[in-house]
């Protein structure tokens, strides 16, 4: 595995003194337009659009800096089905607004889920070798990896404290649970015929992902790495995640054009809120007063109050919406 620059005009380009974002940035990955849309979240409209280096970008993940975003390039195929295996890591400037390196795998892995770990080193699931890997965010190196057991390893959630990791597997309709210490699996949790996408509560106690054989979320416990129990969804769940006080799960039903709202005190469905056309992926914003949903048969944003539970802003973004990130400004 080696670390390849983008071009070599890019070769000398330097990570060590940057310019930070002034403000906080909503990052969506629209992978129809193999692009990275740069939002600007009060405004509600787009500044930039960043094209990426390869097909095509689903995910995205910021620097805790707000600095950087990065943008694995999955390739052009869907999870388990053929197409191309992409092997890429855009790294984005967000003030420049440019791509200016790409970590580079020595082999196809199709990377897809990014995630900054409370140690802040990065990590990147990479399906074909069944693993998750480890990069530093600071020198753009690949450190190790972290071995899932599981096929179609596709999406990743760390815990809090950073001690414990969890893959969903989609076509295994497994969990696999990881020591991020000791890079390791614990166990493997069988879940349903296939799952999709992934959570964690804030204090660690629960792992959600959505069944793909029935309209409902499984709950797991992470005090016993088994499935919980299960709540009743307005139709097939797809990406979720959990308000910052843990109060509530927040679940895209693409099929209902919906955002199921689950109360984590009952685990039970409380309310349905309509939106634009296929949602996909559920962002918080930190203060936890917004939640971001991206609609990707819409092309667009939609931004729900979560104290009023409706949609306050439609925010138009380009083909194929889909991976939501968040860059904290100064």
């Amino acid at each position: 595995m080696k670390l390849l620059p983008l071009a070599a005009e890019l070769a000398l380009v330097s990570l060590a003194a940057p310019t930070a974002v002034a403000q906080s940035l909503l990052l969506v990955a629209q992978k129809g337009g193999r692009s990275l849309a740069l939002v600007d979240p009060a405004a509600g409209k787009v500044v930039a659009n960043v094209a990426e280096s390869g097909v095509t970008g689903h995910e995205v993940a910021a620097s805790p800096d707000g600095r950087y975003a990065f943008v694995p390039i999955y390739g052009n195929s869907g999870v388990g089905k053929p197409g191309t295996d992409g092997r890429t890591i855009d790294v984005v400037d967000l003030a420049a607004r440019k791509v200016i390196r790409t970590i580079a795998f020595d082999h196809g892995v199709r990377p897809h889920c990014a995630v900054l770990g409370p140690d802040g080193m990065l990590y990147v699931t990479t399906e074909l070798d069944r693993s998750v890997t480890l990069i530093d965010p600071e020198s753009l190196k690949i450190v190790g990896s972290i071995p899932t057991g599981q096929e179609q390893s596709h999406m990743l959630a760390i815990s809090r404290d950073g001690l414990r990791g969890y893959t969903a597997n989609v076509g295994p309709g497994t969990v696999s649970v990881l020591d991020m210490k000791a890079r390791k699996t614990l166990a493997v949790i069988p879940v349903s015929g296939q799952v999709q996408r992934i959570a964690v509560s804030p204090d660690g106690q629960w792992v959600f992902t959505a069944d793909q054989t029935e309209p409902r979320l499984a709950v797991l416990s992470t005090a016993t790495n088994s499935v919980k129990t299960w709540v009743r969804l307005s139709g097939l769940g797809y990406g979720s995640a959990v308000t910052p006080d843990g109060a509530f799960l927040l679940i895209a039903v693409p099929d209902a054009n919906k955002v199921d709202v689950v109360d984590l005190s009952t685990m039970t469905r409380v309310r349905s809120i309509s939106v634009a056309q296929s949602p996909q992926e559920v962002l918080i914003a930190p203060n936890g007063k917004t939640a971001y949903v991206s609609c990707i048969d819409s092309n667009q944003v939609d931004a729900i109050d979560l104290s009023t539970w409706t949609v306050t802003q439609h925010i138009a973004t380009g083909h194929g919406t889909d991976g939501l990130g968040w860059a904290q400004g100064e």
